[in-house]
């Protein structure tokens, strides 16, 4: 028994056919003007997925970074701050020495003391800097300086963190007790302490500058755990970083579209479709009669 074939059959086939043809070109030529050979999940489901993956990767590491750089300017202007702190009382130091000299008169040792009210005023000021608003040494609290006019402290104990890795958390910044001594005993009360026994009792500026060392010890305790914090936080954000350009090398690979082979593909088709065209107008000559068959 043999199956009768129609003219429209043979059209409706050879039609699809084309279509078919040319639907494959058309996608070849988006992938080539996109640069991308993923433009929709049908494409490649699996390729889809990994993607997918990949960019949640990606913007999970640009987070990472953003964090670390916000570490890093935390980080960065304490060490600033308690250097500059160092070199304050390294200053004081010296001059409350200077006026333990028993040769120095009253008037002299005054004008030591006048300096010195104006070093711990400098110093005020270092300990209130502010990053990006927020008082440096005031820990978590929302005060607006660390440290009054009387030097009293006005911030909390609270811990800035930042996550600079999965699972990871830096603290970034430094209290200001911590830095500059508990309440009372604290570097601002000593500076006054040293102005006060300039002026009127020399014999107790041993005592006091025994007190400012233990200070500058407690400023340089901080500045190195600081200058660690800081290597490490640096640390993981060239992890992340590296981690980052791994994750766009291999979204390259999976969205990317490979030049050659899909040129060489798109020349194919072309040929495959004009020899196509070519043979279908020789094979089908419709007319009249045929379409009433």
């Amino acid at each position: 028994m043999s199956l009768r074939v129609t003219q429209r059959s043979i059209s409706a086939n050879t039609t699809a056919n084309l279509q078919h043809s040319l639907s494959q070109m058309q996608r070849l030529q988006e992938q080539l003007s996109s640069g991308r050979q993923l433009a929709r999940p049908s494409d490649s489901p699996t390729g889809t997925v990994s993607a997918l993956r990949l960019r949640a990767d990606l913007r999970r590491g640009e987070q990472l970074v953003r964090n670390a750089s916000d570490g890093l300017g935390w980080l960065g202007t304490a060490d600033s701050a308690l250097t500059q702190s160092l070199d304050v009382i390294g200053r004081v130091r010296e001059l409350a020495l200077r006026g333990r000299n028993g040769s120095m008169g009253p008037d002299d040792r005054a004008a030591i003391a006048t300096e010195v009210d104006a070093l711990r005023e400098h110093l005020l000021g270092i300990a209130n800097t502010t990053y990006l608003g927020r008082p440096l040494f005031a820990g978590t609290a929302a005060a607006t300086v660390a440290y009054d006019a009387a030097g009293v402290y006005q911030g909390d104990a609270g811990a800035v963190d930042r996550t600079v890795l999965d699972g990871v958390s830096v603290t970034v910044n430094v209290t200001g007790p911590a830095a500059f001594g508990p309440a009372g005993a604290d570097v601002f009360t000593v500076l006054v302490d040293i102005a006060d026994h300039l002026r009127n009792d020399p014999t107790q500026l041993g005592t006091d500058v025994a007190a400012l060392d233990q200070r500058s010890l407690d400023l340089k305790t901080e500045l190195a755990q600081v200058g660690a914090r800081y290597h490490q936080v640096e640390a993981m954000r060239s992890r992340t970083e590296g981690a980052r350009l791994d994750a766009q090398n291999a979204l390259a690979e999976v969205e990317s579209v490979d030049l050659p082979r899909t040129i060489t593909e798109l020349k194919m088709q072309e040929v495959a479709y004009q020899a196509a065209l070519s043979a279908t107008a020789r094979v089908i000559q419709p007319s009249l009669l045929d379409f009433l068959r």
